[in-house]
């Protein structure tokens, strides 16, 4: 008997995603490390030996908001006020503080921050957060990517706490208030590792923290084994209802302990794109320039068109022989990547350009980028239609006549119709729009001013039957309102007259928007107006 041969039976595939790790680095003296790299100072070249303050002015007078090692031995704290740290240490210096260099210093570090994972965000407004989900074994593990991280950032001068924990939140409890280059491995029970920290690792608001405090809760495991059942978070949350999770204690500890998830942005390097030209022999004379800025021109257009994206500024930087820079800059009023477009307008900057001993370097780089899609126009329409697009001839005018002398209507939100239309600059961002006024029908055209007419009405309070405007009487027909637009009361006077509009159309089907100023017996004046204010299709 032949022997069968039962099929083999191979069990599924099952992948699973490794757990996750995320890096939280604190970088504690940010503000200190910021100002002695834009001061040119290295690690103890006058950056520590004398005491130091970074201050903003205050309503109440300078406050502190960082000091460096000498000012935090002599007493200076962070948001202390300036006159008693002086009080403590009366030779202390002052900076004024710089929060914007702070976080574009923080950007830069995010950005170079990506050689540790595929993705980085910030943690204003001293940190960062990198994800290292993964990756760890390109290091050698994960205590030889935290001992790269402190290399790295030590070789550029910077002091850091950091820690990698599964959450955001854990990571960012130890890398503060946890030993130094902490690492919480994704087996670890968080809330027993995290219980002896204190509520301040929560990331919470200092009122928060103050309340808490008050009601002996002084460690996160104290919310943990208090309030981890039902009937705790309840009573936790009749206390504290805000959404906002630095304003709850309950969703800090939920994204601490992973139940939720908290969303973080990631940082987006983006790249300008940039041409240059080094020249062989320096130039001193027009014609060659305008030959130069034609060549970087097409090399930028090519460049645009690989991203598909079009310029709306661009910056033409000239350096010459005895190293000063020419710098001219261009806003387009859309995008393009024309390169006749871009030479004939940088043409008209370049007439007072002192070339001085020669340029020898011409760089143009697109600082404001917007997509462009790549599109093929027909040809023989092309052939036939000869003339300038109304964004070239914006350009052209902003250039010759300076961006203050064009100007375009933009739609304003304003219920009156005379302030509902607003001139600015073309190159400046439109206002918010009317989409809450959308449902109002108004006509195509409005009159400078509105005109005085005269009515017949048969009662007070009704329709007008019939008007006389510019010597000539209109039979009304159709009539279509009132509606109502009261004054703005932060403009105008308690006095000003409400307006009652309408949509009429006389016996020759001709219409007209119209409006009563003011009603009878209102006590804001006398008998109402009527004027005439614009005209319908």
């Amino acid at each position: 008997m032949a022997e069968t041969l039962s099929p083999r039976l191979t069990p599924p595939i099952t992948r699973t995603s490794p757990p996750r790790r995320i890096l939280s680095v604190w970088l504690s003296r940010l503000a200190i490390d910021s100002w002695r790299l834009g001061e040119g100072l290295a690690r103890g070249e006058g950056a520590d030996a004398e005491p130091l303050a970074l201050i903003t002015e205050t309503a109440h007078g300078p406050r502190i908001d960082a000091a460096n090692d000498a000012g935090l031995a002599a007493g200076a704290r962070p948001g202390m006020m300036l006159a008693d740290a002086r009080a403590l240490c009366p030779r202390i210096a002052v900076m004024p503080s710089d929060p914007a260099g702070n976080r574009a210093l923080l950007e830069k570090l995010a950005v170079w921050a990506l050689r540790w994972g595929p993705w980085s965000a910030l943690d204003e407004p001293d940190g960062l957060l990198v994800d290292v989900t993964a990756v760890a074994h390109l290091f050698g593990g994960e205590e030889q990517l935290v001992a790269d991280v402190r290399d790295k950032f030590a070789a550029r001068g910077f002091s850091l706490r950091c820690a990698i924990a599964p959450t955001a939140g854990a990571a960012w409890a130890l890398a503060h208030h946890g030993p130094g280059g902490a690492i919480l491995s994704p087996a670890d029970d968080m809330a027993a590792a995290l219980a002896d920290l204190p509520v301040a690792a929560l990331r919470l608001d200092e009122d928060v923290l103050t309340v808490l405090r008050r009601l002996g809760l002084k460690r996160i495991g104290d919310l943990t084994v208090r309030f981890g059942e039902a009937r705790g978070r309840d009573a936790l949350h009749r206390r504290f209802r805000s959404k906002s999770p630095t304003a709850n204690p309950l969703i800090r500890l939920d994204q601490l302990l992973g139940r939720i998830s908290e969303p973080l942005l990631p940082v987006t390097p983006q790249t300008m794109p940039l041409v240059q030209r080094r020249l062989m022999e320096p130039i001193r004379h027009r014609p060659l320039l305008d030959t130069v800025v034609a060549d970087l021109a097409a090399d930028m257009a090519q460049a645009l068109e690989a991203l598909a994206q079009g310029a709306r500024r661009l910056e033409l930087g000239m350096w010459r022989v005895d190293g000063e820079v020419a710098v001219r800059q261009l806003e387009l009023a859309a995008a393009t990547r024309e390169p006749a477009h871009i030479t004939r307008l940088f043409a008209a900057k370049l007439d007072d350009i002192d070339a001085g001993f020669g340029i020898e370097t011409v760089r143009l780089r697109a600082s404001w980028t917007e997509p462009l899609a790549l599109a093929q126009s027909d040809i023989e329409a092309a052939a036939e239609v000869q003339g300038t697009s109304l964004a070239a001839c914006i350009d052209r005018l902003t250039v010759r006549l300076g961006p203050d002398a064009v100007r375009r209507p933009v739609a304003y939100t304003s219920h009156v119709p005379e302030r509902a239309q607003r001139w600015q600059p073309p190159l400046d961002p439109a206002p918010p729009t009317q989409g809450h006024l959308a449902f109002h029908a108004r006509p195509l055209k409005l009159l400078d001013r509105p005109e005085r007419i005269t009515v017949i009405y048969p009662t007070p309070k009704g329709y007008p039957r019939s008007f006389r405007w510019r010597g000539h009487l209109h039979e009304i027909v159709r009539v279509e309102g009132p509606e109502r637009i009261a004054p703005e009361w932060w403009r105008e006077k308690g006095s000003t007259r409400l307006r009652d509009y309408y949509r009429i159309e006389d016996r020759e089907g001709r219409r007209y928007w119209i409006y009563r100023l003011g009603l009878f017996g209102d006590g804001r004046g006398g008998e109402p107006d009527w004027f005439l204010q614009g005209l319908c299709a």
